[in-house]
């Protein structure tokens, strides 16, 4: 029986994935991001069309940014979508 070696995560999976420490980085802080867009959608009940003027954003950016589509969003895209949506976005340098 052939056994695999657990590996304990750094804490970013994009690090474990092998991105470098400045991508993985970007990757996580977008990925936060879209994820708390997305229970606030969920949260208020918000149709894509009803995200989409809360957000002031077209229907298909909605769309886009419920399916995960984390290579159409820059940052600071969605620290903005992140604020109208009510957030209050705070960058932690450790």
């Amino acid at each position: 029986m052939k056994t695999e070696a657990i590996v304990e995560s750094s804490g970013n999976v994009f690090a474990d994935l092998g991105f470098s420490r400045e991508e993985a980085t970007l990757l996580a802080m977008r990925a936060e991001l879209m994820a708390h867009l997305r229970e606030t959608i969920a949260r208020n009940g918000w149709t894509q069309a009803q995200a989409a003027q809360h957000l002031g954003v077209g229907q298909s950016r909605v769309s886009d940014l419920v399916r995960g589509k984390y290579d159409k969003f820059s940052l600071d895209m969605l620290v903005t979508l992140a604020t109208r949506a009510g957030g209050r976005v705070e960058l932690a340098v450790r």
